[in-house]
C-alpha cells in the first residue's frame, strides 16, 4: 500500500507506480512485495514532489543551482519556533561528507596502477620553484588538484529568510555547509547547501585547519595596501607582511568529476563549521530572482587570458568573483561596499593562464594540456647544462661562466653571470664602473657597461626554477629587468604585459618567479653572451 501524505497527488502517484511494476514485470518476470515502496521512492524522486505547500523551485546560473531547490520566506512555510525545522521536508540526515584532506599522498588515494586524473595546478606567483622555508604539507608555493576518491563538493539547497537572532545561530551550526548573509542585526538570510555528487571541492586561504587544501600566505609587496594593511615593500623574498590580507577562507574551487572536468571559482570558502558569513559590512545583496550573492572584505579577483595562454598570451580584463561564482566588473576601491556592474557574458570558468589574486598573493591557474607545454624541472636542468657547456666568457675578464644548481638560489657563485640590463650585455662580476659620483641621476647601483657604455642596473642572472610558470620550453635567452631571472624570449613577453593588482586599485607588471615590479622599456632584455675565444 502506497501512503500519501496530498491526497491531490495521491492517486497520480499509485498510478505512476502501477504503471512503473508493470514496466518492471514485463522486463523481468519477477515480482517483489517490496516493489511498491520502491517505486514510490523512485517516482519521488524523479518528479522533485515534496510536502512542503509553500515550496519554490528555482534555477538560476552560474551557480548551478539545483532544480529541486526550495525558497522558504514566507511565515506558512517555516514551522514552530520550538522545533527550529524550517524545512520537515527536507532530509536532514543527509548531510555534507567531511573534506579529503589535500596534502595526501597520491599513491594513498589511488593505489596501484592507474592514473589518477588531474583537474589542474595552482602556482603562487613570486616563488621561484618553493617557498622560502621551503614546501610543507598544505603550505607549499605549488598544488596540484587530482580528483577526489569520494565527491566532496556541495551545492545550494534552501534558503531561510530569518529574523530571529536564536533561529540564526541554531540554523549556522547545523552539520551542513551554508552561507549567512547578515543584512541587519535582527535579519539574516541563510542559504543551506546540500551534498554534490558531481564535484570535487577544494578550498584555499590562509588558514591552517584541515578544510583548507591550500594554505597560501603574503607576498611582500604583491598586493600592497588592501584594508586591514599597512603598506608593503616591493620584492619577492617571501616572507610575509606584518598583518595579512588574504582571508582565512578565501575561495574555494569546484571541479566536475566528469569529463570535460570543468573548474570554477568561486569567493569565499567554508570555515571549520561548515559556514560562511558575510557580516553587515560585507557587500550583499538580493538578485532579481530573490536570490542572495555577496563579495568579500578585499575580494577574489581573476582575469582569464583573451587568447590562448601558451599560443597568445595576451591579458585580458580583471574582473571580480562573487560568493555564488557571478563576474563582476572591479570595484572602485578593493574594499569598497558597492559592487560593480555584472559582466554577463563572462563566467567563472578557469582557463589555462587564469590568475586569481587574493589581496597578498596572486596564483596561476595552469590545466594540463597546457603543462604540457612547459618544461619539467629535469629539463630545465639539462638547459642549465647547455648554457654552461657552451662555456660563456666574461668580455673583460675572460673568466668562464656558469650558472649555479637549481637547488642554489639564494647565494650568488663567483661564476655567475652577471648582466648590464640596459643592454644585456653578460659579464662576470667586477666591483668597478660605477657611475654615481659623475652622473647624480643614476642610482647608487647603477654601472656603466664597459661594451656598449651604457649606464644602467648591474645584477647576477638566476634561472626561473618554476616550469609552470613558462609559456613554453624554449630556451632561456632573456632576463626580466630588473631582477635578472632567466626565462625563454615567449615566456619573458607574455608575463612583461600582464597587470598584476597592486594596492587597492593598481595594477603593475612584475616578474613572476620573484614579483618584482618591471622596469625598463620592455620589461625584459636579450643576453648577449660572450662565446669562449678559444
Amino acid at each position: 500500500m502506497i501512503n500519501c501524505t496530498r491526497p491531490d497527488t495521491c492517486n497520480m502517484r499509485r498510478d505512476a507506480a502501477l504503471s512503473w511494476l508493470r514496466t518492471d514485470c514485463e522486463r523481468e518476470d519477477t515480482s517483489s512485495a517490496t516493489r511498491p515502496s520502491d517505486a514510490t521512492r523512485g517516482l519521488k524522486q524523479k518528479s522533485g514532489l515534496t510536502t512542503q505547500t509553500s515550496a519554490i523551485v528555482l534555477a538560476v546560473s552560474p551557480c548551478t543551482w539545483p532544480t529541486d531547490m526550495v525558497l522558504e520566506g514566507s511565515s506558512e512555510a517555516l514551522c514552530p519556533p520550538p522545533s527550529l525545522e524550517l524545512r520537515p521536508s527536507c532530509n536532514k540526515s543527509q548531510t555534507s561528507p567531511p573534506l579529503d584532506p589535500g596534502s595526501q599522498s597520491h599513491d594513498a588515494i589511488f593505489p596501484g596502477d592507474k592514473e589518477p586524473i588531474k583537474y589542474g595546478e595552482l602556482i603562487v606567483l613570486g616563488h621561484n620553484g618553493s617557498l622560502a622555508g621551503g614546501d610543507k604539507g598544505r603550505r607549499r608555493s605549488r598544488l596540484a588538484l587530482y580528483k577526489r576518491p569520494k565527491a566532496n563538493g556541495v551545492k545550494p539547497d534552501v534558503i531561510h529568510n530569518i529574523s530571529t537572532p536564536l533561529v540564526s545561530k541554531a540554523l549556522s551550526n547545523k552539520s551542513q555547509h551554508s552561507i549567512s548573509y547578515t543584512l541587519s542585526r535582527s535579519h539574516s538570510v541563510i542559504v543551506e547547501y546540500t551534498h554534490d555528487s558531481n564535484t570535487d571541492m577544494f578550498q584555499i586561504g590562509r588558514s591552517t585547519e584541515s578544510m583548507i587544501d591550500f594554505v597560501v600566505t603574503d607576498m611582500a609587496g604583491s598586493s600592497g595596501q588592501c584594508q586591514g594593511q599597512s603598506q608593503g615593500g616591493a620584492g619577492g623574498d617571501g616572507g610575509q607582511s606584518a598583518q595579512s590580507t588574504i582571508s582565512r577562507y578565501a575561495c574555494r574551487i569546484m571541479c566536475e568529476r566528469s569529463a570535460p572536468y570543468t573548474a570554477r571559482i568561486y569567493a569565499a570558502g567554508f570555515d571549520s563549521s561548515k559556514n560562511i558569513f558575510l557580516g553587515e559590512r560585507a557587500a550583499k545583496w538580493r538578485t532579481s530572482d530573490g536570490l542572495m550573492d555577496g563579495l568579500t572584505t578585499n575580494g577574489v579577483l581573476v582575469m582569464h587570458p583573451a587568447g590562448e595562454f601558451v599560443s597568445e598570451p595576451t591579458p585580458g580584463v580583471w574582473r571580480e568573483i562573487s560568493v555564488c561564482g557571478n563576474v563582476f566588473a572591479l570595484r572602485d576601491t578593493r574594499s569598497a561596499q558597492q559592487r560593480g556592474k555584472l559582466v554577463e557574458n563572462e563566467s567563472n570558468t578557469l582557463q589555462d593562464g587564469s590568475l586569481i589574486d587574493l589581496c597578498g598573493a596572486t596564483l596561476l591557474w595552469r590545466s594540463p594540456s597546457g603543462l604540457r607545454h612547459t618544461p619539467t624541472l629535469k629539463q630545465l636542468e639539462s638547459l642549465r647544462q647547455e648554457l654552461n657547456a657552451a662555456r660563456p666568457q666574461c668580455p673583460v675578464g675572460f673568466n668562464t661562466l656558469a650558472f649555479p644548481s637549481l637547488v642554489q638560489r639564494a647565494t650568488v657563485d663567483k661564476k655567475q653571470p652577471w648582466v648590464y640590463m640596459n643592454c644585456g650585455h653578460v659579464h662576470g662580476y667586477h666591483n668597478w664602473g660605477f657611475r654615481r659620483e659623475k652622473d647624480k641621476t643614476v642610482g647608487a647601483a647603477d654601472r656603466e657597461c664597459p661594451m656598449c657604455r651604457k649606464v644602467g642596473p648591474y645584477v647576477p642572472l638566476w634561472l626561473g626554477c618554476e616550469g609552470g610558470l613558462y609559456l613554453d620550453a624554449g630556451p632561456p635567452t632573456h632576463a626580466f629587468c630588473p631582477c635578472g631571472h632567466v626565462c625563454s624570449e615567449k615566456t619573458a613577453q607574455g608575463w612583461s604585459q600582464i597587470p598584476l593588482p597592486h594596492g587597492t586599485h593598481a595594477f603593475h607588471a612584475a616578474c613572476p618567479f620573484c614579483g618584482t615590479w618591471l622596469t625598463g622599456q620592455h620589461g625584459h632584455v636579450k643576453l648577449i653572451f660572450q662565446g669562449p675565444v678559444d
